[in-house]
């Protein structure tokens, strides 16, 4: 709470150099903030040992909290009157999804633009990651944290210490951040923009701060800037350790990133020739497809074309990408590279087994064997997001929208991806959809980010109950 408030002063910067007339829509939270966050920060817990159980919790747990007083700016201000519209959008924020319920984004004021987008900055590489960049946290079990709110199979350290890999990481994060607004800088945008839109293709989020989106700027420069950097950053950020460590060979063998690289080659040649004839020529269809594709499935979500107008073939192709992701260990969304391939081995395997019951065969990944729990832990989690999206869709239905709509609003939410088709594609917005139906997208965008099972660990009471073992202990 009280890193919430250092990080929510900027916003109150921007207020203050922009002359808004939005300081107090920050103040206030950030006095709530501080008030409530020094108190408990004196109150020393008797207990501070941290298993996975509690590491489940305690990331479920602040990610509610930052969101819950995230969002009043937003409400304060009166620029998004409605409290839960307010927190969907914080929420979207956060779990980099993009998905606004905004018809008219640049309605809002400077300060509220820069917080909506600077939100996808900070909850790309994990709120908590943030706070144990800055401050030692938990000791050594600091990495149940970690584990609990990185996206993929597996989290592990790239140092001995926990705290070292989280200022790793975010030195890296902060790295390719500059390194874009420099770049975005040189085709004459203006620094504020190249900020905003920094933060939302490196933490692969997608709030924009036009309503057209990245199309705004039709500039193919612009276009081929943010590709490469959503590209990149739905990259395992452990590969980009490897290569300043001087382990080039090792990252060009990498099997996620080759599977990962293959899709959005094959997906952007397919799109390409079905669009073609909605272009003047090849390299114009080429530069659309290989955006979309990059925004799709690093689930960025930003646009430079109505994908809606595109023909089924490439709007399923989107779709398809929209639920596969981006890599394990990157701030983009979805099921993940990883995932996809140990499955697609596991079926392979098991096949195999069903032809010759007497085999044996290990599955590889990576050049290493993979022991069968991650394996098992990778098919429940397929079967567990499988019943999750299915229910939502049930219960989003109620909302009594189209088909395509309403299924394409929980993927696309589920997924962290932001735009879906109909009435939620890259033109449209999430205004329409009822009290009901937002708070259901908005529990589906915290589990796609925290993949579920934090979110699960926090709604269930037998987490809340202590064995006899801990109460001895205590």
């Amino acid at each position: 709470m009280n890193a919430e408030a250092v990080l929510m002063s900027l916003s109150l910067l921007v207020s203050f150099l922009y002359r808004d007339g939005c300081a107090l829509s920050f103040l206030i939270p950030i006095a709530l903030l501080l008030l409530i966050g020094v108190f408990l920060i004196r109150r020393k817990p008797e207990n501070t040992v941290i298993f996975a159980r509690e590491g489940f919790v305690i990331v479920s747990g602040a990610w509610i909290v930052v969101s819950l007083f995230g969002a009043l700016p937003f409400f304060i201000s009166g620029q998004i009157p409605n409290y839960i519209d307010a927190v969907f959008e914080i929420v979207s924020g956060f779990t980099t999804t993009g998905a606004s319920i905004l018809t008219r984004v640049e309605d809002l004021s400077w300060s509220l633009l820069f917080w909506r987008s600077f939100t996808h900055w900070v909850g790309g590489m994990g709120v908590l990651v943030f706070v144990m960049a800055i401050i030692p946290l938990a000791g050594a079990r600091s990495v149940y944290l970690m584990r609990a709110e990185s996206p993929g199979p597996s989290v592990g350290k790239l140092v001995p210490k926990m705290r070292s890999t989280a200022m790793i990481l975010y030195g890296i994060y902060i790295l390719l951040t500059l390194l874009e607004v420099i770049l975005l800088k040189f085709s004459g945008m203006p620094l504020f923009d190249c900020l905003v839109n920094s933060f939302g293709s490196v933490g692969t989020g997608g709030f924009a701060i036009k309503t057209e989106s990245i199309a705004y700027y039709d500039s193919a420069y612009v276009d081929i800037v943010i590709t490469v950097f959503m590209i990149l950053c739905g990259t395992n950020f452990n590969l980009f350790y490897l290569l300043l460590t001087g382990h080039v060979l090792q990252v060009l063998k990498s099997e996620e990133l080759r599977w990962y690289l293959g899709i959005i080659l094959v997906s952007t040649l397919a799109i390409t020739y079905d669009i073609l004839s909605m272009y003047e020529n090849i390299a114009q269809a080429l530069r659309y497809a290989v955006f979309q594709v990059s925004s799709i499935i690093t689930t960025t979500g930003f646009a430079t074309a109505d994908f809606n107008l595109w023909p089924p073939l490439s709007r399923t192709i989107l779709v398809v990408l929209m639920v596969l992701g981006a890599c394990a260990g990157s701030t983009g969304g979805g099921l993940k590279t990883a995932r996809l391939v140990l499955l697609l081995k596991s079926i392979v395997r098991d096949t195999r087994k069903a032809l010759h019951p007497r085999s044996f065969s290990v599955i590889q990944y990576e050049g290493k064997p993979v022991d069968e729990a991650t394996v098992s832990g990778v098919g429940s989690y397929f079967a567990l997001y499988m019943v999750i999206a299915v229910l939502s869709i049930l219960l989003v239905s109620i909302n009594e929208f189209d088909f395509t709509t309403t299924v394409t609003a929980v993927l696309s939410c589920f997924n962290n991806v932001g735009p879906g088709l109909e009435v939620v594609g890259p033109l449209g917005s999430y205004a329409d959809f009822n009290a009901f139906s937002k708070i259901i997208l908005t529990i589906n965008m915290l589990m796609g980010r925290l993949e579920i099972i934090p979110m699960i660990m926090l709604a269930s009471p037998g987490v809340w109950r202590r064995s006899k073992a801990k109460r001895r202990l205590l």
